[in-house]
């Protein structure tokens, strides 16, 4: 569905985005993550065609944004941050409104409108006011917009956020339920809503892409020899022991109970070998030896964005 190849965008002389290429499946559910100021939206507004790249192209279901760049915006619907919304209008016309300047006409916006306010669960609010709606029925009504054309991509630009648990889990099954038709990719800070609701991550950090793939992956990436270790004996005398030998880093030691531990850390084969034989040397049973699973979200995150990419020209 898209194909990105080196995009680059600058703000003056601050580079926003720098040589970003990626791949997206049809169907897919991908989600976007990066702290503040790295790239996010700006990337989101190039896929939209909201702006341009000064380097690098991107192809949307085949087609090309420099050499057809309105055969890319007519399969496309974005919802930005905040929904473009008029207060003064009812749902209803607003969704009308939205399908005839994408280019729908007679039959095609009723029916348009109909089903999407059915997608969306619009059907108790389409005669309110607009400014009368909640910031969830708001968010839904935007997301209307963004599909009454029934475009092959949509894009969320933080469709949670401000939104209370409730309707974050109303939110998350209607992303699920627009991935039957759509491809789906978000934007989000809240990252137990990207856990939930992606297939895959695409992780940027001061306008780079520095990590892609399923959840999973990227933990194997980013600490491809961590380990497990659980053993019977004394937790200090475990850690006194692990961190006396060459080759092992990041230990951590922590009781299970009172006569068992588990046993943390990142190292090759032959230094998790010298462990094991060390433990047993110190009267210490070592009962399970895995590669690491373990893990959450914001422990990766963390991990790929806190120590940032060296600069280039033009970065502060």
């Amino acid at each position: 569905m898209i194909a990105a190849e080196s995009l680059s965008k600058y703000y003056g002389q601050r580079r926003a985005l720098d040589d970003v290429s990626f791949r997206i499946g049809r169907g897919e559910v991908v989600g976007f993550l990066g702290p503040n100021g790295a790239g996010k939206t700006t990337l989101l507004k190039l896929l939209s065609g909201v702006s341009m790249s000064h380097a690098g192209d991107f192809c949307i279901d085949g087609y090309s944004s420099r050499r057809q760049p309105l055969e890319v915006r007519r399969r496309v619907g974005f919802l930005p941050d905040r929904p473009p919304l008029y207060d003064d209008m009812r749902v209803g016309a607003m969704l009308r409104f939205a399908a005839e300047l994408r280019g729908l006409q007679g039959t095609a916006v009723t029916e348009r409108v109909a089903k999407v306010v059915q997608q969306c669960g619009l059907s108790e609010v389409q005669e309110d006011l607009v400014r009368w709606l909640s910031h969830g029925y708001r968010q839904r009504v935007g997301i209307a917009m963004a599909i009454v054309h029934a475009p092959a991509l949509l894009i969320l630009d933080e469709p949670i956020n401000g939104l209370d648990p409730q309707q974050i889990r109303q939110m998350r099954e209607l992303i699920r339920t627009l991935a039957q038709e759509h491809t789906v990719l978000l934007s989000s800070h809240i990252l137990a809503e990207v856990e939930h609701t992606c297939d895959r991550l695409l992780i940027l950090n001061r306008g780079r892409l520095v990590a892609q793939g399923r959840e999973a992956n990227l933990r194997q990436q980013l600490r491809p020899d961590g380990f497990t270790l659980r053993g019977q004996g004394g937790v200090e005398q475990a850690a006194i022991v692990a961190q006396s030998l060459p080759g092992l880093r990041d230990v951590q030691v922590r009781a299970l109970d009172s006569a068992r531990f588990e046993l943390l850390a990142c190292g090759s084969l032959a230094a998790r070998s010298t462990l094991v034989t060390a433990l047993v040397q110190h009267n210490l049973g070592v009962e399970q030896l895995a590669p690491r699973q373990g893990g959450d979200l914001e422990a990766l995150f963390l991990g790929l964005t806190e120590v940032p990419p060296s600069t280039g020209p033009g970065e502060s």
